[in-house]
């Protein structure tokens, strides 16, 4: 579908909207009617923008809430080039995420449409970003002699983000973000050991 500046401009309403509403609460309780309420839209303007109704709205606030993810580790997460870097890349991290606290937009909005095709590929995409932005930070560093070059920059990166998710796992179940801490000091430690 081809839209108009101001289509665009309504549909990004449409899906900025729907996403505060659902950091508010479970996505399976979010119902059209309320997603018109919050965003100020007729029936037929959602369906115009979203044919297949509210789970390819889901799926649209799934992608945002991805690039969420990314950018709150901005500028620190792109420039992963000196030791300060990844200390304020951490920082960031655990931010972010003590802020979000036990509820996860993104986490439970990928429950609620795991079956709509194309989330596995919302989620996929994410994290293969994600490692690669890390990948790249310890070729940075590796390349200028501050991380050992026999360091699998791929597998460590790897190693960061399953570190990650399964913090988050953690602080969903718990609300304490210490393991999330412990992953990313004992991961940043193995990095600056043996330069």
């Amino acid at each position: 579908m081809t839209l108009t500046a101001k289509g665009q401009l309504t549909r990004q309403r449409i899906i900025e909207g729907t996403a505060a509403h659902l950091r508010s609460q479970d996505p399976g309780s979010m119902t059209l009617d309320d997603v018109r309420a919050v965003t100020r839209t007729s029936k037929g303007q959602l369906f115009h923008y979203f044919p297949g109704g509210k789970e390819e709205l889901l799926l649209a606030v799934a992608r945002l809430e991805a690039g969420r993810v990314l950018d709150d580790q901005q500028p620190y997460l792109g420039s992963l080039d000196s030791w300060a870097a990844w200390e304020r890349w951490r920082d960031a991290v655990i931010a972010r995420y003590r802020a979000q606290g036990t509820q996860c937009p993104l986490g439970s909005l990928m429950n609620q449409i795991g079956s709509v095709p194309g989330a596995a590929e919302v989620s996929a995409t994410l994290l293969r970003q994600w490692q690669e932005q890390v990948r790249r930070g310890i070729a940075a560093m590796q390349a200028n002699g501050k991380i050992r070059a026999r360091v699998d920059a791929e597998r460590t990166a790897g190693a960061f983000i399953a570190g990650i998710q399964g913090g988050v796992t953690v602080l969903r179940t718990t609300g304490k973000v210490d393991h999330l801490e412990a992953i990313l000091d004992v991961l940043i430690s193995y990095l600056r050991d043996g330069r």
